[in-house]
C-alpha cells in the first residue's frame, strides 16, 4: 500500500499578472483612474489530456477620483470540473503620500460543476466507491466575497488580498470539498534608463492558500510604453517568455509562452497565455474661459 499527500491552490494560474490584477484584488479597480478591459485566454499544458483552459474577462472604472468599480468573469475548465465566476469589486481611493491607497471588497456568485463519464478497470460503474456520485454531472452555486488593498504611485504598486473569505463549500453528492482561501502579495517598479524611450519594470507575484505557496518574478523592458518585453520565473514551474505591444494608441495586445520545468515537462507542450485589452482616459480638459473684463482675471 503506498500513500500521497496532494496539495495545490485552487485559483487559476496567470503569467502575465499584470492584467489580472482585478480578479484577485479589489482594491485594484479604478487605479488607472481610466475605464481599463482586459480580456485573457491561457491554454496550460497543451497536448496533455484534461489540461486546464482559463478565460477571464475584467474592467473596471475610476468614479469621481475617489471609488473604483470593477466586473470580472472567470471561467475556469480543468478536467470534468468546470468553475464560473462573476463578481463586482468597488474600491475607496485615498491619497497616501505621492500614491494612492485603493482599499476594496469584492462580492459575486461562482458556480462549480462536475461533468464527468466514470470509468473502472473492472467495467463497473463505481456506484460502490463512497468518492464517486451516482451521477454523472452536478452543479452548485455559491456566494463568495474577498478583500484587498491596492497603492500605486506613478512609478511603485504594491497589493495585498485575499479571495474567498467566507470558505464556500461544495455540497456534492459524496463529499463537500471547501474552496479555501486564497491570499496574494504584489509588487512593481517603474526604473527609467539613461534612454528616456527605455523602461525596466521588474515585479514579485506571490500567491498561496496557506498550505501551498509559490512565487513569480517578472523582468520586463518597456520601449516607448508602446513595446515590451521580458521573462518570468515561477519557482519551480516554469519559465516564461512575454512579448506585447500597443496599437491604435490605446489597444493592447500581448502573448506569453511557458516553458515547464517541472516533472510535467515530458507529458506536455508548455502553456500559451494571449492578452488584448484597452484603457480609456475619460477626463476632459477644460476649456479655457475669456472674459472681456479684467475684473474676472
Amino acid at each position: 500500500m503506498v500513500s500521497a499527500l496532494l496539495k495545490g491552490q485552487q485559483d487559476p494560474q496567470f503569467s502575465q499578472t499584470m492584467y489580472t490584477q482585478l480578479l484577485i484584488n479589489p482594491g485594484y479597480a479604478g487605479s488607472e483612474d481610466k475605464i481599463c478591459a482586459y480580456a485573457l485566454q491561457r491554454m496550460q499544458w497543451t497536448e496533455f489530456d484534461g489540461a486546464p483552459s482559463v478565460t477571464v474577462f475584467n474592467i473596471d472604472a475610476a468614479i469621481k477620483n475617489r471609488f473604483g468599480l470593477g466586473l470580472s468573469l472567470e471561467n475556469d475548465e480543468l478536467g470534468f470540473d468546470k468553475n464560473f465566476k462573476v463578481n463586482i469589486s468597488i474600491a475607496y481611493k485615498q491619497t497616501v503620500g505621492k500614491g494612492k491607497l485603493g482599499i476594496g471588497v469584492k462580492w459575486g456568485v461562482a458556480n462549480s460543476a462536475i461533468d464527468a463519464v466514470w470509468e473502472a478497470p473492472d467495467g463497473t460503474d463505481g456506484a460502490t466507491d463512497p468518492a464517486i456520485p451516482l451521477a454523472n454531472s452536478e452543479a452548485m452555486t455559491f456566494l463568495d466575497f474577498g478583500f484587498g488593498l491596492y497603492y500605486k504611485t506613478q512609478d511603485l504598486y504594491l497589493g495585498i488580498s485575499s479571495t474567498h473569505l467566507n470558505e464556500p463549500e461544495f455540497e456534492y453528492e459524496k463529499g463537500t470539498p471547501v474552496l479555501k482561501r486564497h491570499y496574494y502579495i504584489t509588487a512593481g517598479y517603474n526604473l527609467p534608463f539613461a534612454n528616456p524611450l527605455l523602461e525596466f519594470q521588474p515585479a514579485v507575484f506571490v500567491q498561496s492558500d496557506g498550505t501551498n505557496s509559490q512565487l513569480a518574478l517578472n523582468a520586463i523592458i518597456a520601449y516607448n510604453k508602446k513595446m515590451w518585453g521580458g521573462v518570468s520565473l515561477r519557482t519551480d514551474n516554469a519559465i516564461t517568455g512575454i512579448l506585447g505591444a500597443e496599437l491604435f494608441k490605446w489597444v493592447k495586445i500581448s502573448y506569453s509562452y511557458d516553458f515547464v520545468v517541472s516533472d510535467l515537462i515530458g507529458y506536455n507542450n508548455g502553456s500559451h497565455e494571449i492578452m488584448m485589452g484597452f484603457c480609456l482616459d475619460v477626463k476632459k480638459d477644460k476649456t479655457p474661459e475669456k472674459y472681456k473684463s479684467i475684473r474676472f482675471l
